[in-house]
């Protein structure tokens, strides 16, 4: 359709995406080489004949590569294949050795599964075409500028041979934003699985493809007519590397395309980059049709047979099922229930938790403060994973009444955190704790005396009264004495 006749008609945007995802596995999907990365490492230094693609080298499969993508077949709901096999994808790269890549095309390991994910409190099934394994090409590093100014281009074969798995959906996005919250939902299931490490760099990329198409096409549940998909001109946007990305670079490609529609302009066909520091997309070439790729089977790898291993390789409680069984074990809300299954590892820490205290408790303390503390100092539970044990006895000490909830959370958690000591060598140094009831009887009695102005206050009904005798006493007892208590305390003296 031209783009005068789409000038008269509303536009609705069409999104479907390739999400390749990096599987952790110890070695590279066709070699020994190791997945390993080190900061002190230098370039092309985990690189053998096989990755390199040199001749006479020849692939051998990594099991736990293909066991990997089951598992993610089986959390997708997707049809894992009875025979799978590999085929050669012919196209040229710098930073692909081969001059082909070795993926899967019409026997893919997975297909037709879903996956459901929430969308402004909506929930809704965004479709999976195909999950297949691949090798991922190495690395280019532009030196002294972008894609477009580097002064130079070097490659790095480091990554060149890890595995991938390209899950493809159908186009079922509407608008970044679903991007955005689909992505999220995926990388939690991946990680739920052990299979994907988010902190992995480039261990997620995104490619996405987009659609102008008449609004009118398109029925009253979304749905699109396939007739008017294939007439729109379809841009791919490439190298994306995060959920934030994914919804900039989508949001500046719709802006893009609708701008040049509105100027006469007919949308081509063709691949851009989004360029992350400028926030744009950028034209790299036209896009490439599926027989420009020459696809033909990979002569050194047999088919392979996975027809039992979907029963045979189990997966984890996934996070919606979790979820759901934290509301009704624990009598948890949707917004803790959210929180606590947020990854695997905080969980299971709140399941520990929970095991030896109140779940009401459990909940508050790992949800609340502890998730809270290391947000802010931009960590994750992984980070402490070794030192739960002392986050327990925190608890602990709150629970059996040793210390206040207030110097707990606002001393000794933080103080854990910063310093790395534990909980009870806190206490100790900072004398935190739990004032006797005698000792804050004497506190509160001192206040009142030391204070006549806002006990004079008090009694003419001045509600701030209160507050300033209860912060007395707070400091007297040197944040040991309970705030409850202590207001309950002074309304008892003060109403004699």
């Amino acid at each position: 359709m031209t783009a005068q006749a789409l000038q008269q008609r509303d536009l609705a945007v069409v999104i479907g995406l390739e999400v390749h995802v990096q599987l952790e596995t110890d070695t590279k999907i066709f070699c020994g080489c190791s997945t390993e990365s080190a900061d002190d490492e230098g370039p092309n230094t985990r690189t053998c004949p096989v990755c390199l693609g040199l001749p006479g080298a020849l692939p051998v499969l990594n099991e736990a590569a293909v066991e990997a993508a089951v598992k993610v077949g089986k959390a997708l709901d997707a049809e894992v294949a009875e025979e799978t096999r590999f085929h050669r994808k012919n196209y040229y790269y710098p930073d692909l050795p081969k001059n082909f890549q070795i993926t899967q095309y019409d026997a893919p390991i997975c297909a037709d599964g879903s996956l459901e994910v929430s969308v402004e409190d909506e929930r809704r099934e965004v479709g999976i075409g195909r999950a297949h394994l691949e090798e991922d090409p190495g690395s280019l590093q532009h030196e002294g500028g972008n894609i477009e100014t580097a002064e130079h281009t070097l490659v790095d074969y480091n990554r060149a041979g890890t595995p991938l798995m390209e899950i493809v959906t159908e186009p079922d996005f509407r608008g970044p934003a679903e991007v955005r919250a689909f992505l999220a939902k995926l990388e939690e299931v991946l990680e739920y699985l052990g299979v994907f490490d988010a902190s992995r760099d480039g261990s997620l990329r995104i490619d996405a493809n987009i659609s102008l198409v008449p609004a009118d096409e398109m029925d009253g549940d979304g749905d699109v007519d396939e007739a008017a998909l294939e007439a729109a001109n379809r841009t791919e946007v490439k190298n994306i590397s995060s959920h934030k990305g994914a919804e900039q670079a989508l949001a500046y490609e719709v802006t893009r395309q609708k701008n040049a529609v509105e100027r006469g302009r007919e949308i081509e066909q063709e691949t851009r980059h989004w360029d992350e520091s400028r926030g744009i997309t950028v034209s790299m070439r036209s896009k490439e049709e599926e027989k420009d790729y020459r696809y033909f089977r990979e002569a050194d790898l047999p088919p392979l047979q996975v027809a039992d291993w979907k029963e045979r390789i189990p997966i984890p409680e996934l996070p919606d099922a979790r979820r759901e069984r934290f509301r009704e074990e624990y009598g948890l809300d949707p917004e803790a229930a959210s929180k606590l299954t947020s990854t695997k590892e905080v969980a299971d820490f709140f399941e520990t938790v929970a095991d030896r205290f109140d779940p009401g408790l459990a909940a508050t303390w790992v949800a609340d403060d502890l998730l809270g503390e290391l947000n802010y100092r931009d960590m994750r539970v992984t980070d402490v994973e070794g030192r739960l044990d002392e986050f327990a006895r925190l608890i602990e000490l709150v629970d059996a009444d040793e210390i206040t909830e207030k110097n707990a959370r606002e001393v000794v958690l933080r103080t854990m955190l910063d310093e790395g000591e534990d909980p009870d060598t806190v206490v100790e140094r900072e004398g935190l704790g739990k004032a006797g009831d005698d000792a804050v009887a004497a506190a509160v009695d001192a206040a009142i005396e030391e204070n006549p102005d806002a006990v004079e206050d008090y009694h003419d009904g001045e509600g701030g009264a209160l507050n300033f005798l209860v912060g007395q006493v707070m400091s007297k007892t040197g944040g040991s004495a309970d705030p409850g208590t202590v207001n309950g305390l002074l309304r008892e003296r003060l109403d004699e």
